[in-house]
Order: C-alpha cells, then sequence, then structure tokens
C-alpha cells in the first residue's frame, strides 16, 4: 500500500425523504440565495424540483432556477451560468440531477470567481483555487460527482471534452434517495452502473501494486452492483436495490477505492485510460451516454493492456465473478485474467449495454479524429498499468469495432 491522503468533508444524508432537509443544512450554514442547476423536464416531472424549492422556502432561502443542462454538459452552458452568478449575489448552489448537472454546477462555481474564460481551467492554462459551495440532490447514481473532487466539460466547438480535479469544487451537502430513482429509464440506470464500475476499474489496475484493505473495499462493491443492477432493472421499486446502486456510485468515486494507489499520496489512483478513451467518444458525438461508451471502451482497453498485470486481472475476475485459473502456470492466469474481461463486458451487456462502437453508428473512419482529440487532451503517451501512443490508442480503438 502506497502512502496516501484522503480528503472527503461532503455531508451525506442519504436515504427516503432526504431532500426535504436540505432548506435547514442550507440556513445552520446561513446561506441566503441559492441558483438551482438542473436539465430537462423530468427534474419538474418526478416532483424532485418542487421539493427542493419547498425545504427552501421553508428556511426563508431565495432561490432562482437555472435548467437546460444536457448530458455530456456544455461549455456554453456553463458560461451562461457563470454571468448569471455574477451578476445575482448567489452564495450557493444546488444542482438537482445526475453527473452533467452537478458537473455544470461546478464549473459555474469555481469559473465565477476568475477573471478569464472558464475553459482556461480544463485547456490548462490556470489552476482551480476557490469554489463557490454546492449542496447536490443526486437522481442520477453514475458519475459519483456529488462526493467527488472531478468535474467534466465538453466544448462543441473544439470537439473536446476534458476534465479538471481539486478539492476545493467537493460539494459541502449531498441529499441521496434512492426513491428519486424509481423512475429512471433501464438504459440510464445500466449506463450508471456500468461508469461506477469502470470508476472502481480505473483505480484498481492502477500499476500500483496491492492495498488489502483498499481492495476489499474496491471489489465487494463490483460485486455489490453485479447483484443489485438486475433486481433494480427486473423492479424498478426496488429499494434496496436502488439504494445499494445510489451509495455504490458515490463510493466508487470519491477516492475511497483508490486509497494506497497512486502513484503518489496527492494522486488520484490509476491512469484513467479508459475514461479518456471514451471522452474522445462523447466529444464526437454528445448523444453517446458516457457510461454506455465505457461498457465497449473499457474492456477493449482491458484486452489490450491485461499482459502488464495479469495477476491483478485474474483476481478481478476471482472476487467478482468466480473465475479460477485452472492452476498456477503463467499461461492459466493469463486465460483467467481474459476470461476475467469476457465475463465483464458480458455482464454490461447483460444489463442492456453496448459491445461494439457500431452500435453508436460509427465506423472507423472517425479513428483518425477520435486519436488527434485524445493527444490534446492526454499528450502523445499517457496511462498509468501500461504506457498508450497513439499506435496502442488506435488499436484499442479498432478492437472496439469488432
Amino acid at each position: 500500500m502506497k502512502n496516501f491522503i484522503f480528503h472527503s468533508p461532503t455531508k451525506f444524508i442519504f436515504g427516503r425523504g432526504a431532500v426535504s432537509s436540505l432548506g435547514l443544512e442550507l440556513s445552520q450554514r446561513s446561506f441566503r440565495k441559492a441558483l438551482i442547476v438542473y436539465g430537462g423536464s423530468s427534474a419538474e416531472r418526478t416532483g424532485i424540483l418542487s421539493r427542493v424549492k419547498s425545504s427552501l422556502d421553508e428556511r426563508c432561502i431565495s432561490y432562482e432556477q437555472f435548467g437546460g443542462v444536457r448530458p455530456n454538459p456544455e461549455l456554453a452552458k456553463v458560461r451562461e451560468g457563470i454571468a448569471l452568478l455574477r451578476s445575482s449575489g448567489y452564495d450557493c448552489l444546488i444542482p438537482v440531477g445526475g453527473g452533467s448537472v452537478i458537473d455544470c454546477a461546478k464549473a459555474i462555481a469555481f469559473g465565477a470567481s476568475y477573471d478569464g474564460d472558464v475553459w482556461d481551467f480544463f485547456d490548462g492554462k490556470a489552476k482551480i483555487t476557490t469554489s463557490l459551495p454546492i449542496a447536490a440532490v443526486l437522481t442520477l447514481p453514475a458519475a459519483g460527482s456529488e462526493g467527488s473532487a472531478s468535474c467534466v466539460i465538453s466544448n462543441d466547438a473544439q470537439n473536446a471534452k476534458r476534465g479538471v480535479s481539486a478539492d476545493c469544487m467537493r460539494p459541502i451537502l449531498a441529499f441521496l434517495d434512492p426513491e428519486t430513482t424509481f423512475s429512471l429509464p433501464h438504459y440510464q440506470t445500466a449506463a450508471g452502473v456500468t461508469d461506477m464500475i469502470a470508476h472502481i476499474c480505473e483505480r484498481y489496475f492502477s500499476g500500483q501494486g496491492t492495498a488489502m484493505v483498499t481492495d476489499a473495499v474496491a471489489l465487494s462493491i463490483v460485486r455489490t452492483l453485479v447483484k443489485a443492477a438486475p433486481r433494480a432493472l427486473a423492479d424498478p421499486k426496488d429499494y434496496e436495490a436502488r439504494a445499494a446502486i445510489m451509495w455504490a456510485g458515490t463510493l466508487a468515486h470519491n477516492d475511497l477505492a483508490g486509497c494506497g494507489l497512486g502513484a503518489s499520496p496527492a494522486a488520484r489512483a490509476g491512469g484513467w485510460e479508459s475514461h479518456a478513451l471514451e471522452h474522445e467518444l462523447s466529444a464526437f458525438d454528445p448523444k453517446i451516454t458516457h457510461g454506455a461508451g465505457l461498457a465497449v471502451m473499457m474492456p477493449a482497453w482491458m484486452r489490450y493492456v491485461a499482459d502488464a498485470d495479469p495477476i491483478r486481472f485474474a483476481s478481478f475476475g476471482r472476487e467478482v465473478f468466480g473465475i479460477v485459473p485452472a492452476d498456477d502456470s503463467a499461461e492459466a492466469v493469463k486465460a483467467a485474467a481474459m476470461r476475467s474481461i469476457e465475463f465483464l463486458q458480458a455482464f454490461f451487456v447483460s444489463i442492456g449495454m453496448p459491445r461494439s462502437l457500431k452500435e453508436f453508428g460509427l465506423d472507423e473512419s472517425c479513428v483518425e479524429q477520435l486519436l488527434d482529440g485524445l493527444e490534446k487532451s492526454k499528450g502523445r503517451v499517457f496511462g498509468a498499468l501500461k504506457r498508450i501512443g497513439r499506435d496502442d490508442a488506435r488499436a484499442i480503438y479498432e478492437s472496439a469495432f469488432r
């Protein structure tokens, strides 16, 4: 286990009716004017937006609404929110939705105090040092943004999708009510579960050896998701399954599952290769759901790099799917490692995720453009478990069409 720093300042309020305490929690911190950030009509249709406003009204906290955040949130919306924030004197933001909404709110929160353009942070031209407080109301478990130090924004003009990290953007409060997820469509639920598992795997396959406690926590979360997802998809109102998925999403990305697996104490564990490969897909076509893209790209990346640590991949398969090597030979361990990857992809497919990039309507003619974007965002060579250059990334993308 490597040295690590774990920082998780978010207060989580979890369970039925959790959002009813929003106004109280904010008033106890002397907040008086909030910007409510949300996506489309579902926030209104499900009643969660009304419940948020009622809780604020009870504590005489004023607010304005800022809706229209799309999946794969776009830079123009962030800029619009920053302009609104600067002109109206809000002292906190309340994103109501999933990772896209929360990430949009985060970018608005840390971009509002910066004199330049907010994209400077994503281009590496500026460093995040401060952020307005965020109280997240989670309705779509997936990205884990309600407890993470991460934020990902798309720039359609540049066909780019970039992420940034800073502890100051972690929400101070997060309200998680599993009942708000009962109405989620099958596809969104499945894509969310896939994203959670990817968050675990990016850290688990970090190339930094083992960490007994962290590994046990990480693998138990994956096992729980593998069990809970089919239950929630079969019965969308299965509270225990929905609750398990919701909390797993938070734990998968608040850095707990990577403690002791980073290259340095302050570094997030893993090279996040699968996420980098997928971000270029959803930058190329924003209609591609992030989790669905990961369902294809993560197994493709795993197959390409498994020879860098077959024992680690075999251990994943043993602990999650019960796959045991035929014997202790290197050949048997490698075979078990590859079977583990196949089992993981088969699970993704079983819950409704795609197997091939062809299912997004893409063909291999887009690969060079994807590679250009990847090089701009990650450099000529990147990766933790195994270094990946342009030719390696090309081979991974091409394999994902088969």
